[in-house]
């Protein structure tokens, strides 16, 4: 018996969840695995924001809370906005979510007809391509490869709107490149936007606090105001605030959609979770000490990490400007040998290899939808990371030329 739909025959499962329990697996059976596969802060959740989930607890804060929200939280993040992006919202153009991944669920189940098509941005978050297809919509890749620094271009986007596109997705800053889009980047997708009214922009901010070397950030809204009421501003607290395991995403937009989503929501998971919601009060509302600290930890990082790659024959690496991945270059490796003779054809093939060889677990581009790359995330300490490096380094040594 076939217990799967066929609108699921295309979807594929999470590749940096699977990578990390690929990792797992590994490490029960006795191999010392290094997971640089899944985006997850190393850091603990500040202690302010965990007392507030205990005070709230204390306090009976314990039964189903509104579907989109707490008033408390909402209004948290309507300050958020107000202070971080310049951006005003009211209480019903904001809904609260099980993540950022659920919101974007919501908005396009909320929206997407048959066959509307959907234009990412490659390389992309692998979830969107599959919440796509998972609803009926066409993703339709945009490639957005080094000589742009993996950013979308007005050009590039102008000659991918048709007659059927629904969306566009913005990630800013994007995972897994880094990228980091400028004023003038903006305003000229917007401006391709203003001719195309009828192509709605989901713009992911979560890695909104992630920003290096003082490069500041442009919410989309803020900078196209006129798009604006189609604009949807997704974020959230998982990385910013170190808080992925408390499960609350959110966004800002037009109160039609956010009352469709609500209605999305009402029937799959209800409210988030209520002691969660105050804890996200506390972290938008609290010190934002933390959040600087990590930033600045996770530039460190990346300092390293480029350091040591630029120093590997055969690999590249544009210097991510936010986020905290790198998105590593592996074409000069494709068509190499492994030593028992294996040809690394393409990046999943040299991702398997670290993991065989180096102990290294990483996401090769393909999940993103650009290659020949391969992603690890630089979200752990500078001794797992110089660890990592030097068993990478010592794997890509060990390669020789194809015939």
């Amino acid at each position: 018996m076939n217990y799967a739909s066929s609108r699921l025959a295309s979807v594929k499962p999470s590749a940096s969840a699977w990578v990390s329990q690929a990792a797992q697996r590994a490490r029960a059976a006795g191999e010392d695995i290094i997971d640089l596969g899944l985006g997850e802060p190393d850091f603990d959740t500040p202690p302010h924001i965990i007392e507030a989930a205990y005070a709230a607890g204390k306090a009976g804060e314990t039964r189903y809370p509104p579907t989109d929200g707490t008033s408390e939280l909402k209004q948290a993040i309507i300050k958020k906005f107000q202070r971080d992006n310049l951006l005003e919202y009211s209480a019903g153009e904001v809904i609260i979510s099980n993540g950022a991944k659920q919101v974007i669920f919501n908005a396009l189940m909320a929206s997407l007809e048959q066959d509307d098509e959907v234009l990412l941005c490659a390389p992309y978050f692998g979830q969107y391509k599959d919440m796509v297809l998972i609803l009926g919509g066409v993703p339709v890749t945009i490639q957005c490869g080094a000589a742009t620094q993996f950013r979308l271009d007005a050009v590039s986007l102008e000659k991918a709107i048709t007659p059927k596109t629904r969306w566009l997705f913005l990630n800013l800053p994007s995972n897994p490149a880094g990228a980091v889009y400028t004023e003038d980047d903006l305003r000229a997708i917007g401006d391709v936007l203003e001719r195309n009214p009828n192509v709605l922009v989901l713009s992911d901010e979560i890695y909104e606090h992630i920003l290096f070397d003082g490069k500041k950030f442009w919410s989309f809204a803020e900078i196209c105001p006129s798009l604006k009421d189609r604009t949807l501003t997704v974020n959230g607290v998982s990385k910013a605030y170190a808080m992925t395991g408390w499960r609350i995403g959110y966004a800002g937009g037009p109160q039609p959609l956010i009352a469709a989503m609500t209605k999305v929501q009402s029937q799959i998971s209800s409210g988030a979770c209520s002691i969660a919601q105050a804890a996200a009060v506390a972290a938008l509302n609290g010190p934002q000490d933390e959040v600087h600290r990590f930033c600045a930890a996770f530039q460190a990082r990346r300092d390293l990490v480029f350091s040591r790659v630029s120093s590997i024959e055969k690999l590249t690496l544009d210097p991510p400007a936010g986020a905290f991945y790198a998105y590593i270059g592996c074409s000069k490796l494709i068509g190499n040998k492994t030593p028992d003779g294996t040809v690394i054809e393409d990046d999943t093939a040299f991702t398997n290899y670290l993991l065989k060889d180096a102990k290294i677990a990483c996401v090769p581009g393909s999940a993103y939808d650009l290659s020949p790359f391969f992603r690890i995330s630089t979200a752990a300490s500078e001794a797992v990371l110089t660890e990592a490096l030097d068993r990478i380094e010592a794997s890509v040594a060990k390669l020789k030329p194809g015939n």
